[in-house]
């Protein structure tokens, strides 16, 4: 069955189809490290995490690459003000260097507390920086840059189709629509490849480069690495639609200008997360939620805001309110319970899959990624006449998308979130064969009062 993706460049739906038979490059912008990631952000990883899912339940091998911003991303939109990193160390007191690390670590907390699957590849700016001199010493040859007191800018009326993505109004931001202003920039919308330390100024982030001390950049890491991890496969690109008018347009035009080639066939965006009457979720808002404040400490488990984006489609706006997450914990325990009534006192499921339920499964979620649809044939295929072993082996393939871990509903509400992130922990030391953390892992799990039990579909805890 076809797989059709909403693609941002041609702003309609299209049949995907890879560069190479069978196998899918994916590039999706990861979390700059500089606070926690709030539920907005994470609303857009678990769309992420769909797709992924997605490929693989149609056959497809996905190298999967996230970036890690550590560097480079001011607070302003068009490489005004300040770099966050560094405003994160002043405000918390540590290196901006321990930030990073500290906020890395708390975002890949967060994603399997979601259960949302790591990527192939994790890079981060600071590890990059050869690469990112290399390609903005390409535009520079090519003639796409100028250099200003403050750093080395890319020209965009040099790259006449800057707006695709975006279709933004240039001669109105030529106009002086934006807020920030540069004198030195030649075009409203032309953008820092490499921005120099002030002088007589020393950063806790800088590199030596050929126009002098200073850092990169936001947007040239993510062609920089993209096109090293992925080299020719880029089929698809995604983040938030935050990213559209800024990031990826500047991420396209630069790319586009070195290489003389199509960047990402495919870009996809998912929508905004809502709250207080309409009003987005954003760091600078007062509005900033995060798992652990907007969940965990309200005895709400993570799995229920994954739940939660389920039932409204990626590209639209989704709503939040303690209302709307207390009727997805409902709704997601409703689920747990009806799997838990089929499993027969513990038996295992038969293995058998429902075909004509499947079917109607992978039809809603291959139709750009329709959760709503496929949660629908989810209720569905349960309401049926089919056996509970069938029902049970249909949910447990359908849960390959879904991410819920529905395997597991007998042990979900024995086991503490510290259990849970030793389980996870121990699940992506056993993928990349470290078998020494996977057996410390064990160890630490067993002292809990927990036998583990390795099998065919993962994980399993059990009460001696």
């Amino acid at each position: 069955m076809q797989l059709y993706l909403y693609n941002t460049l041609t702003r309609q739906k299209e049949a995907f189809v890879p560069i190479r038979s069978g196998e899918v490059g994916l590039y999706t912008c990861g979390p700059t490290v500089y606070n926690f990631a709030h539920i907005g952000n994470l609303r857009t990883y678990i769309f992420e995490d769909v797709l992924k899912r997605v490929l693989t339940f149609n056959g497809y091998t996905v190298r999967h690459v996230m970036n890690i911003t550590d560097v480079g991303h001011l607070t302003g939109d068009r490489d005004m003000g300040e770099d966050k990193m560094e405003a994160g160390s002043r405000r918390e007191g540590k290196t901006a260097w321990g930030i990073a690390e500290y906020y890395a670590q708390a975002f890949k907390q967060d994603i399997a507390r979601l259960n949302i699957l790591e990527p192939t590849i994790w890079c981060k700016a600071t590890d990059s920086i050869p690469e990112q001199i290399d390609l903005i010493r390409i535009l520079e040859e090519k003639g796409f840059t100028y250099q200003t007191r403050d750093g080395i800018y890319f020209d965009t009326a040099k790259f006449p189709g800057y707006a695709s993505l975006s279709s933004q109004n240039l001669e109105a931001l030529q106009e002086g629509a934006r807020v920030e202003k540069n004198p030195e920039k030649r075009n409203a919308t032309d953008f820092a490849l490499w921005k120099l330390s002030p002088p007589g100024a020393r950063r806790q982030m800088e590199w030596d480069s050929p126009w002098g001390v200073g850092f990169p950049g936001w947007h040239i890491e993510c062609s920089a690495m993209s096109m090293q991890f992925l080299g020719d496969q880029l089929d698809i690109h995604c983040g938030g639609i935050d990213h559209i008018d800024i990031h990826h347009t500047n991420e396209i035009a630069q790319s586009e200008a070195a290489t003389g080639r199509k960047f990402f066939n495919f870009w996809m965006h998912g929508a905004f997360l809502n709250i207080q009457g309409g009003k987005k979720m954003a760091k600078s808002e007062e509005n900033f939620l995060t798992l652990d404040n907007a969940l965990v400490k309200r005895g709400i488990p993570p799995l229920a805001y994954r739940f939660a984006a389920f039932l409204t489609h990626y590209r639209k706006p989704m709503e939040y309110s303690d209302e709307s997450i207390q009727a997805a914990k409902n709704g997601l325990e409703h689920l747990c319970n009806q799997v838990r009534e089929l499993t027969d006192g513990g038996k295992s499921a038969s293995g058998v899959v429902s075909s004509a339920h499947r079917e109607k499964f992978l039809e809603a979620v291959n139709d750009d990624l329709n959760m709503p649809r496929a949660l629908a044939v989810v209720q569905e295929m349960l309401k049926s006449d089919i056996p509970p072993s069938e029902k049970h082996g249909t949910i447990l393939e359908f849960d390959r998308v879904l991410g819920l871990s529905l395997d597991q509903v007998d042990q979900r509400e024995e086991l503490s979130a510290e259990v849970q992130l030793l389980v996870e922990a121990r699940r992506r030391a056993r993928e990349s064969k470290n078998w020494a953390e996977s057996d410390r892992l064990r160890d630490a799990i067993q002292s809990m009062g927990y036998i583990v039990k390795d099998t065919r579909d993962g994980i399993k805890l059990l009460k001696p």
